[in-house]
C-alpha cells in the first residue's frame, strides 16, 4: 500500500564480504564484545544468502496474474509461498479468516449532454506484457458503496477538507453532485468520506499526469510512468481489519456487525483514468479554478458545477458473496533459546493487479530473508529467538489480514513479540529509505552499513547518505514515522510493538494499476532484481540481529530525543487556540525523565555485557524492555479511533497518509476543549514516566548481584 526500492565496488556478495572487516567494527549494542564479533560474522553469512536470480523467479511466478484478495488467484499465491517455505525446511502455517470483502461485479459511467457516452473503463493491454492482457479487477474502489449516483460534475481538486473550505468560499456545493477528485495528498478513503459528508451522490478519483504521468516522465511501455489510460485502484475503507468484527478476529461464529452499522462508504466510489477525467473536465465550466488547482492535462480546468452530467453505477456481490476467505502464510524458524519470543518480518501478498512492485517485491524480499536464515539453520546456526516470516492477505482492503492476525494472537504478541519488520514495496528503484519506531532506527542504520549497495556506491548506508545529501557527520538521513497505512499498524499502532520498515524507490507511475507487472519491474523498477535481493539481505541481517541479542538493542535515547522535536507543534497548537502552553513543559519534563533513564540504562547495559552478565539477569532485563513502548498503548485507544492505541503515532484522522504525533493530545487540541487536552497531556506524561520505570527495572535487573 505504501509507495517505496556480481561484484559491487570490489565486494563479492556471493562470498558475503562486508564493507569493513567484522573485527574492526564497534561492539553491537546489546551484545558482549565476544558475542558482537561472532554476530557480525553471522550477519555477513546472512547477507550472502539472498539471490537475485531466485528473487526474479519468485517475482515472475507471483505476479503473473492479477491476484485480488478473496480470489482463487490470490489463494494460489498463498499456496506458492507455503510451498517455498516448506522447501526451505521451515515450519509453516496457513491462517484463514472469513472477512467482509464484497467484490465489484459491474461498473458503468455514462455522460449526458449533447451526446450520451458510456466510458470505456478498462486499462488497455500492452503488447509484449502478457500480464496486462489478463482479465482485470473492475475499476471500482475497494469497499465502494453499491448503487447509482447521477448529477452534475464538480471538480474538487484533491478533495481535502481545505479544498471544500475553498469551494464554500466560492459558493459551490457538492450536494447532489458527482465529485471528481485528484489522487494525492490524502488517503482516498478520506476523499470519499468528505464527499459523502457533504451530500455528493458519487465520487470519481483520477491520477493527474502532473503527479505520476507524462509530466513526470515517459509513460509505460516507453518509460516507468502512468499512461493516460492507467487507473489507480485502492480501498476507501478508513479503518483496519474486517469492518464487521472490529477488535476481534473474523473466525467462524464470531459476532458480526451489519454493514450498515459500520462507517463504510454508502455512495459509489470509482477510480478512473486521466484520459477519462480529461473527457469529463473538457466539458466542465462554471466557476473558474482557484490558484494551484490546475493539473497537467492540456485543457483549462474548471470547478463546475456542470454542465457535464454523469451517471455512476456500481454493483457488487455483497448480497450473495460479501464474506470471503483470506489467507495469511506464516513460516517459523524456531529459536534455540527463547522460542516464545518472536521477531516478525512480513509483507502483504495481495494486489489490485499483477502487483510486481506492490507488493510482490516485499513478499519476494521476505522469502529471500527466509531462505538465507533457513540455510544457516540447516548448518547449525539457528537464531536464539523465533523468527516468523509472514505474508499477509487483504492489506489493500484495509490492512485486513495482518490486523486479524494481531487480534487473534494479541496475548502471545503482547507477551513475546520483540519487533515487527515490514516490507511494503521493497524494490522499485535504487534509492534507499527507511523508518519506523525511533527505538529501532539506530539498529537499521547499523545493519545497512554492512550490506553492499548494488550500484557499487559502497554500502547501502553510504549510498543512502549520498542520495539524500547528508554530508555532516553529526547528521543522519531522515526516516519516516509509523503513522499507519501498512501492515505494521496492528503491531505498532494497536499493540505498541516496535517496528521498522525499509525499501528502495525510484520513478514509478504504475501504482495499483494493471501495469504493475513483472515486465515493468524487469525493465524499469529493478532490472536484474538486485534490489529485491538487497532488501532481503537487510531483512535477514536485521532479523538475526534482534533474534540473537543478549539484551534487546532498542535505542530509547534516540526515541526520547525524537519525541522532544515534536513539542514545538504542540505548543503552536495551544497558542493558536489561546490556551495555556504550560502542558508542554510537563511533557518536556517527562521526556527528559525518559531520556535520563535511557542513558543510564544504555551505560549499565554496555558495562554489564563487557564485564559478563548471567542469563537470568538478561532475561529479566529483556522482560522489562518489552514493556517500554507498550506503555504508550492505551487500552481504550484514541477517542477518534479506539483500535489505534499508541499515543505516540497514528495516521492523521483527516488525511490518512500523513502521521500525527502524540495523537491523543493533538486531536484534543484540534477537536476538543482545553480541559480534554489537559487530560490527554496528563495521560501521555504518565506513560512516559511508566516507560522510564521499565528502563529503570531493566537496569536494576542487570545490576542485581551476579
Amino acid at each position: 500500500m505504501s509507495l517505496r526500492r556480481t561484484l559491487i565496488a570490489g565486494l563479492a556478495i556471493g562470498a558475503g564480504a562486508a564493507p569493513a572487516a567484522a573485527q574492526q567494527l564497534p561492539t553491537i549494542p546489546g551484545y558482549s564484545p565476544a558475542a558482537s564479533s561472532a554476530q557480525r560474522q553471522l550477519e555477513q553469512a546472512a547477507v550472502a544468502g539472498p539471490l537475485a536470480t531466485r528473487a526474479k523467479t519468485n517475482s515472475a511466478e507471483l505476479s503473473k496474474e492479477p491476484h485480488i484478495a478473496g480470489t482463487a488467484a490470490q489463494k494460489r499465491t498463498a499456496d506458492y509461498v507455503i510451498a517455498q517455505m516448506k522447501a526451505m525446511g521451515l515450519e509453516t502455517e496457513l491462517r484463514t479468516y472469513d472477512v467482509w470483502l464484497p467484490h465489484a461485479t459491474e461498473v458503468k459511467i455514462t455522460r449526458f449532454g449533447r451526446d450520451t457516452v458510456a466510458f470505456d473503463l478498462v486499462e488497455p493491454g500492452i503488447a509484449g506484457d502478457p500480464a496486462t492482457q489478463r482479465p482485470q479487477y473492475l475499476t471500482v474502489n475497494g469497499s465502494s458503496g453499491a448503487g447509482v449516483g447521477e448529477g452534475e460534475v464538480v471538480f474538487v481538486n484533491f478533495g481535502l477538507i481545505e479544498d471544500y473550505a475553498t469551494l464554500d468560499s466560492l459558493g459551490v456545493s457538492v450536494k447532489g453532485k458527482v465529485v471528481l477528485a485528484r489522487y494525492g495528498r490524502s488517503f482516498r478513503g478520506i476523499k470519499a468520506r468528505e464527499a459523502e459528508k457533504r451530500g455528493a451522490v458519487a465520487v470519481l478519483i483520477y491520477t493527474d499526469p502532473l503527479d505520476d504521468g507524462f509530466v513526470a516522465g515517459d509513460v509505460y511501455p516507453e518509460g516507468p510512468m502512468r499512461p493516460l489510460e492507467g487507473v489507480q485502484r485502492g480501498s476507501v475503507f478508513n479503518g483496519a481489519g474486517d469492518p464487521l468484527t472490529p477488535g476481534y478476529p473474523s473466525k467462524p461464529g464470531a459476532p458480526r456487525l451489519k454493514p450498515e452499522q459500520t462507517e463504510l462508504p454508502r455512495l459509489p466510489v470509482v477510480p478512473i483514468s486521466a484520459a477519462n477525467a480529461q473527457r469529463i473536465l473538457d466539458g466542465v465550466r462554471g466557476t473558474d479554478i482557484p490558484r494551484g488547482w490546475q493539473g497537467g492535462m492540456a485543457l483549462r480546468y474548471h470547478v463546475g458545477p456542470g454542465p457535464v452530467r454523469l451517471r455512476v453505477e456500481v454493483r457488487t456481490d455483497a448480497a450473495t458473496n460479501g464474506t470471503k476467505q483470506i489467507h495469511n502464510t506464516l513460516g517459523y524458524l524456531r529459536g534455540s533459546q527463547f522460542p516464545d519470543q518472536y521477531v516478525y518480518i512480513g509483507a502483504h501478498r495481495d494486489s489490485w493487479g499483477p502487483g510486481a512492485a506492490d507488493n510482490i517485491s516485499g513478499t519476494v524480499s521476505v522469502l529471500e530473508a527466509a531462505a538465507a536464515l533457513a540455510d544457516m539453520a540447516k548448518k547449525g546456526q539457528r537464531p536464539k529467538r523465533t523468527i516468523v516470516f509472514a505474508t499477509w492477505d487483504a492489506e489493500e482492503w484495509g490492512l485486513v489480514g495482518s490486523s486479524e492476525y494481531v487480534e487473534d494472537d494479541s496475548l502471545r504478541l503482547k507477551k513475546g513479540a520483540v519487533a515487527y519488520l515490514n516490507q511494503d514495496v521493497s524494490a522499485q528503484g535504487s534509492q534507499f529509505g527507511g523508518g519506523g519506531s525511533p527505538s529501532m532506527r539506530s539498529t537499521l542504520r547499523d545493519v545497512v552499513k554492512s550490506v553492499p549497495d548494488p550500484k557499487g556506491r559502497g554500502s547501502v548506508y553510504q549510498a543512502w547518505r549520498l542520495t539524500t545529501g547528508t554530508r555532516a557527520d553529526s547528521l543522519e538521513p531522515a526516516m519516516g514515522d509509523p503513522g499507519g497505512g501498512s501492515d505494521f499498524a496492528g503491531f505498532y499502532n494497536h499493540l505498541g510493538i516496535p517496528t521498522a520498515d525499509w525499501g528502495f524507490g525510484g520513478p514509478a507511475g504504475t501504482y495499483h494499476s494493471a501495469y504493475d507487472t513483472h515486465a515493468w519491474m524487469e525493465r524499469f523498477g529493478d532490472p536484474g532484481f538486485l534490489y529485491h535481493a538487497a532488501s532481503g539481505r537487510i531483512g535477514a541481517a536485521f532479523a538475526l540481529r534482534l533474534a540473537n541479542a543478549e539484551v534487546l538493542p532498542y535505542d530509547y535515547v534516540e526515541f526520547a530525543q525524537t519525541m522532544r522535536r515534536y513539542l514545538a507543534p504542540v505548543e503552536r497548537g495551544l497558542t493558536q487556540k489561546g490556551w495555556s502552553t504550560t502542558p508542554v513543559k510537563s511533557i518536556a519534563t517527562a521526556i527528559t525523565t525518559l531520556e535520563t533513564a535511557a542513558k543510564a540504562w544504555a551505560a549499565a547495559r554496555d558495562a554489564a555485557l563487557a564485564a559478563g552478565v548471567g542469563a537470568t539477569h538478561t532475561v529479566a532485563a529483556n522482560t522489562a524492555l518489552l514493556q517500554v513502548e507498550r506503555s504508550f498503548a492505551r487500552d481504550r485507544g484514541l477517542k477518534s479511533r479506539p483500535w489505534y492505541r499508541t499515543l505516540i503515532y497514528a495516521s492523521d484522522v483527516d488525511n490518512g497518509y500523513s502521521s500525527m504525533v502524540f495523537p491523543g493530545v493533538n486531536e484534543a487540541i484540534r477537536y476538543g476543549t482545553e480541559a480534554e487536552t489537559n487530560e490527554e497531556v496528563a495521560d501521555l506524561v504518565s506513560r512516559f514516566e511508566a516507560a522510564a520505570k521499565s528502563l529503570d527495572a531493566a537496569r536494576a535487573a542487570l545490576a542485581a548481584k551476579r
